[in-house]
Protein backbone atom coordinates (compact mmCIF):
# COMPACT_ATOMS: atom_id res chain seq x y z
CA UNK A 1 0.00 0.00 0.00
CA UNK A 2 1.36 3.47 -0.88
CA UNK A 3 1.76 5.63 1.51
CA UNK A 4 0.58 8.78 2.49
CA UNK A 5 4.14 10.47 0.90
CA UNK A 6 4.22 8.63 -1.76
CA UNK A 7 0.50 9.17 -2.71
CA UNK A 8 0.83 12.75 -2.42
CA UNK A 9 4.45 13.00 -4.93
CA UNK A 10 2.81 10.95 -7.35
CA UNK A 11 -0.06 12.87 -7.69
CA UNK A 12 2.21 15.91 -8.26
CA UNK A 13 4.05 14.23 -11.02
CA UNK A 14 0.97 13.88 -12.51
CA UNK A 15 -0.23 17.43 -12.30
CA UNK A 16 3.33 18.73 -13.34
CA UNK A 17 3.45 16.59 -16.28
CA UNK A 18 0.09 17.66 -17.52
CA UNK A 19 1.08 21.61 -17.19
CA UNK A 20 4.44 20.80 -18.66
CA UNK A 21 2.72 18.93 -21.58
CA UNK A 22 0.01 21.93 -22.39
CA UNK A 23 -3.09 21.62 -24.39
CA UNK A 24 -2.02 22.36 -27.55
CA UNK A 25 -2.92 24.58 -30.00
CA UNK A 26 -2.15 28.23 -31.26
CA UNK A 27 -1.09 30.36 -28.46
CA UNK A 28 0.97 29.70 -26.05
CA UNK A 29 0.02 27.50 -23.01
CA UNK A 30 2.85 25.94 -21.84
CA UNK A 31 5.57 28.99 -21.82
CA UNK A 32 9.04 27.43 -22.05
CA UNK A 33 12.51 29.94 -22.09
CA UNK A 34 13.80 27.71 -25.46
CA UNK A 35 14.48 28.89 -28.54
CA UNK A 36 12.27 29.20 -31.15
CA UNK A 37 12.11 26.50 -33.98
CA UNK A 38 12.85 27.51 -37.73
CA UNK A 39 9.13 27.75 -38.54
CA UNK A 40 7.92 29.46 -35.18
CA UNK A 41 7.37 33.09 -35.22
CA UNK A 42 10.26 35.35 -33.37
CA UNK A 43 8.34 38.03 -31.28
CA UNK A 44 11.15 40.38 -32.09
CA UNK A 45 9.84 40.10 -35.47
CA UNK A 46 13.95 41.28 -36.76
CA UNK A 47 13.33 44.40 -35.44
CA UNK A 48 14.31 43.77 -31.53
CA UNK A 49 11.79 44.91 -29.76
CA UNK A 50 8.05 44.46 -30.75
CA UNK A 51 4.22 44.89 -28.91
CA UNK A 52 0.82 43.23 -29.72
CA UNK A 53 -1.79 44.83 -32.21
CA UNK A 54 -5.33 43.87 -32.40
CA UNK A 55 -8.89 45.39 -33.04
CA UNK A 56 -11.29 45.43 -30.48
CA UNK A 57 -11.30 44.57 -26.65
CA UNK A 58 -10.21 41.48 -25.16
CA UNK A 59 -11.30 39.55 -21.86
CA UNK A 60 -8.70 38.28 -19.74
CA UNK A 61 -9.52 35.68 -17.34
CA UNK A 62 -7.21 34.60 -14.67
CA UNK A 63 -8.83 31.05 -13.20
CA UNK A 64 -6.32 28.94 -10.52
CA UNK A 65 -6.78 25.95 -7.81
CA UNK A 66 -5.37 26.12 -4.50
CA UNK A 67 -4.70 22.63 -2.71
CA UNK A 68 -5.72 22.88 0.79
CA UNK A 69 -5.06 19.52 1.42
CA UNK A 70 -2.16 17.83 0.13
CA UNK A 71 -2.88 14.48 1.33
CA UNK A 72 -6.43 14.43 -0.16
CA UNK A 73 -5.08 14.00 -3.52
CA UNK A 74 -8.11 12.25 -5.13
CA UNK A 75 -9.80 15.28 -4.32
CA UNK A 76 -7.50 17.84 -5.91
CA UNK A 77 -5.88 15.98 -8.89
CA UNK A 78 -9.54 15.61 -10.71
CA UNK A 79 -9.53 19.01 -10.30
CA UNK A 80 -6.27 19.88 -11.45
CA UNK A 81 -6.76 17.71 -14.14
CA UNK A 82 -9.93 18.93 -15.88
CA UNK A 83 -8.83 22.09 -16.79
CA UNK A 84 -6.17 21.16 -19.36
CA UNK A 85 -9.29 18.78 -20.94
CA UNK A 86 -11.53 21.85 -21.43
CA UNK A 87 -8.78 24.07 -22.84
CA UNK A 88 -8.15 21.05 -25.51
CA UNK A 89 -11.88 20.66 -25.96
CA UNK A 90 -11.94 24.58 -26.85
CA UNK A 91 -9.10 23.80 -29.13
CA UNK A 92 -10.94 21.45 -30.98
CA UNK A 93 -13.66 23.50 -31.55
CA UNK A 94 -14.06 25.30 -34.54
CA UNK A 95 -14.18 29.10 -34.34
CA UNK A 96 -13.56 28.85 -30.52
CA UNK A 97 -13.86 32.30 -28.83
CA UNK A 98 -10.44 31.46 -26.40
CA UNK A 99 -7.83 33.44 -27.90
CA UNK A 100 -5.08 32.37 -26.08
CA UNK A 101 -4.19 30.47 -22.90
CA UNK A 102 -1.31 29.98 -20.93
CA UNK A 103 -0.70 27.68 -17.49
CA UNK A 104 1.18 28.68 -14.19
CA UNK A 105 2.21 27.53 -10.78
CA UNK A 106 2.95 29.50 -7.67
CA UNK A 107 4.34 27.03 -5.36
CA UNK A 108 3.45 25.14 -3.19
CA UNK A 109 -0.14 25.32 -3.16
CA UNK A 110 -1.39 27.27 -6.47
CA UNK A 111 -1.66 26.16 -10.27
CA UNK A 112 -3.56 28.09 -12.61
CA UNK A 113 -4.18 29.42 -16.12
CA UNK A 114 -4.18 32.90 -18.15
CA UNK A 115 -7.16 32.90 -20.66
CA UNK A 116 -7.99 35.56 -23.24
CA UNK A 117 -11.17 35.45 -24.77
CA UNK A 118 -12.99 37.36 -27.64
CA UNK A 119 -15.89 38.96 -25.08
CA UNK A 120 -17.13 37.98 -22.14
CA UNK A 121 -20.54 36.54 -23.54
CA UNK A 122 -18.60 34.00 -24.96
CA UNK A 123 -16.59 32.95 -21.73
CA UNK A 124 -20.02 32.72 -20.02
CA UNK A 125 -21.26 30.63 -22.88
CA UNK A 126 -19.00 28.09 -22.86
CA UNK A 127 -19.35 27.85 -18.59
CA UNK A 128 -22.93 27.13 -18.75
CA UNK A 129 -23.02 25.04 -21.82
CA UNK A 130 -23.95 21.83 -20.76
CA UNK A 131 -22.46 19.09 -22.97
CA UNK A 132 -19.63 21.00 -22.54
CA UNK A 133 -16.64 19.77 -20.04
CA UNK A 134 -16.87 22.60 -17.61
CA UNK A 135 -20.59 22.44 -16.14
CA UNK A 136 -20.67 19.05 -15.29
CA UNK A 137 -16.92 19.45 -13.18
CA UNK A 138 -18.30 22.61 -11.59
CA UNK A 139 -21.39 21.20 -10.54
CA UNK A 140 -18.94 18.27 -9.45
CA UNK A 141 -17.14 20.53 -7.57
CA UNK A 142 -19.62 22.10 -5.54
CA UNK A 143 -21.50 18.97 -4.59
CA UNK A 144 -18.49 18.10 -2.85
CA UNK A 145 -17.26 21.76 -1.72
CA UNK A 146 -17.51 21.21 2.38
CA UNK A 147 -14.84 19.13 2.03
CA UNK A 148 -12.70 21.91 1.73
CA UNK A 149 -9.92 19.80 0.10
CA UNK A 150 -9.47 22.20 -2.98
CA UNK A 151 -10.13 25.76 -3.50
CA UNK A 152 -11.23 27.48 -6.87
CA UNK A 153 -11.10 31.51 -8.03
CA UNK A 154 -10.88 33.42 -11.00
CA UNK A 155 -10.95 37.11 -12.14
CA UNK A 156 -12.20 38.30 -15.39
CA UNK A 157 -11.14 41.65 -16.93
CA UNK A 158 -13.12 43.62 -19.26
CA UNK A 159 -10.39 45.25 -21.42
CA UNK A 160 -10.50 48.71 -23.97
CA UNK A 161 -6.84 49.68 -23.51
CA UNK A 162 -3.73 47.94 -23.21
CA UNK A 163 -0.22 47.50 -24.10
CA UNK A 164 2.45 45.32 -23.71
CA UNK A 165 6.39 44.48 -25.32
CA UNK A 166 7.96 41.67 -26.30
CA UNK A 167 11.93 42.14 -26.48
CA UNK A 168 13.68 39.01 -27.97
CA UNK A 169 11.42 36.85 -26.90
CA UNK A 170 8.87 34.07 -27.94
CA UNK A 171 5.10 35.58 -28.01
CA UNK A 172 3.85 35.24 -24.88
CA UNK A 173 0.24 35.91 -23.49
CA UNK A 174 -2.04 38.62 -25.26
CA UNK A 175 1.31 38.26 -27.98
CA UNK A 176 0.40 34.84 -28.78
CA UNK A 177 -3.41 35.12 -29.11
CA UNK A 178 -5.36 34.64 -31.91
CA UNK A 179 -6.18 37.76 -33.27
CA UNK A 180 -2.90 39.95 -32.63
CA UNK A 181 -0.15 41.13 -34.83
CA UNK A 182 3.46 41.81 -33.57
CA UNK A 183 4.63 44.99 -35.00
CA UNK A 184 7.83 46.94 -34.12
CA UNK A 185 7.73 48.79 -30.66
CA UNK A 186 9.76 52.16 -32.17
CA UNK A 187 9.00 55.60 -32.14
CA UNK A 188 5.60 56.86 -30.68
CA UNK A 189 5.06 52.96 -29.62
CA UNK A 190 8.48 52.61 -28.44
CA UNK A 191 6.88 53.06 -24.09
CA UNK A 192 4.34 52.34 -22.17
CA UNK A 193 2.45 55.11 -22.09
CA UNK A 194 3.09 55.64 -26.12
CA UNK A 195 1.61 52.31 -26.78
CA UNK A 196 -1.39 52.89 -24.59
CA UNK A 197 -1.82 56.66 -26.12
CA UNK A 198 -2.19 54.35 -29.49
CA UNK A 199 -4.66 52.15 -27.98
CA UNK A 200 -6.56 55.32 -27.16
CA UNK A 201 -6.56 57.10 -30.18
CA UNK A 202 -7.18 53.89 -32.27
CA UNK A 203 -10.96 53.91 -30.22
CA UNK A 204 -11.90 57.11 -31.13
Amino acid sequence: MATPLTTIRNGLSALLSTLRSGPGGPGETSPTDSEPTKDEPRADGGHGRVHAERDGDVVVFVVGMRINAFWKVHRWLPVALAAPRMVRELRREEGSDLLGSWSFVSPPRTVGFVQYWESFEALESYAHDSDALHRPAWTEYYRKRDDGAVGIWHETYRSDEFESVYNHTPPRGLGAASGSDLVPATGESGTAAGRIAIERSNDD
